[in-house]
């Protein structure tokens, strides 16, 4: 990639954060960009693009770039895992979208454990496993995939095995099993998507995904879920509040 093109895309990303120019706005095209910093048409285009993989611009063919209208969703660890939350009725969602739409399309069947998700809940291999797999869609954009797997023992034929799992969702269940998540530990790596992947999130070519692994633990230290999500990286922020 050209200096150039970095520095145009640099020049135009801080328009944008500065509120210059606001969602919805169309981005200067290759013939301006072209005029204003003497490079050729495909340096312009390299830097549109630039912006349009970062998740600021989405590109409308025939028609222009233009600064991208989804607000990004801020996704605060602690404040979504929070007990208060769940045991409250609060799904673990309200932390991150409020009152913006939401549609989820949930999956929930029984099957063996894989290998890693069965060595993560301490079981034995091919041991079943309660699967919840779940897309989310905010605003009419697809932002996440999530699947969860629950020991099958101790989940099967209750709510969580359920669609609907009620009030406060899974980890409310959880607790009224005996089987409180107390801690978690999460993981998290950025990555490129698979071509499945991409068309499920209907990301533009080049965008990256989040990949987050989260283990829920009971106060026995028991994992009781494991949950391996995939986050749709230009849709959003994530925070992480640590205290020493």
């Amino acid at each position: 990639m050209p200096e150039t093109a970095r520095q145009i895309a640099d020049d135009l990303r801080a328009l944008i954060e500065s509120g210059e120019l606001t969602p919805g706005d169309r981005l200067p095209g290759e013939p301006s960009l072209v005029r204003k910093y003497g490079v050729a048409k495909m340096t312009a285009n390299q830097a549109l693009k630039l912006l349009v993989n970062e998740g600021l611009a989405v590109a409308r063919p025939g028609s222009g770039t233009y600064v991208r209208q989804f607000r990004p969703i801020r996704r605060v660890a602690n404040d979504r895992l929070a007990k208060a939350r769940w045991s409250a009725g609060q799904s673990i969602w309200s932390a991150d979208v409020a009152q913006r739409p939401l549609v989820t399309d949930v999956q929930v069947y029984e099957a063996e454990a894989p290998h890693q998700v069965s060595r993560c809940l301490n079981m034995d291999p091919g041991a079943p496993v309660v699967i919840r797999s779940r897309k989310f869609v905010v605003e009419g954009r697809p932002v996440q995939m999530a699947t969860s797997y629950l020991p099958a023992e101790l989940v099967r034929g209750t709510a969580i095995a359920q669609e609907d799992t009620g009030p406060g969702g899974s980890y409310a269940r959880l607790a009224e099993l005996g089987a409180e998540p107390v801690r978690f530990s999460e993981e998290l790596r950025a990555r490129m998507p698979s071509e499945d992947e991409r068309a499920a999130l209907g990301l533009v070519a080049g965008t990256p995904v989040v990949e987050i692994c989260r283990i829920a633990y009971t106060a026995e230290d028991r994992p009781v879920e494991v949950n391996q999500m995939l986050l749709d990286a230009g849709s959003y922020v994530l925070e992480y509040r640590l205290s020493s």
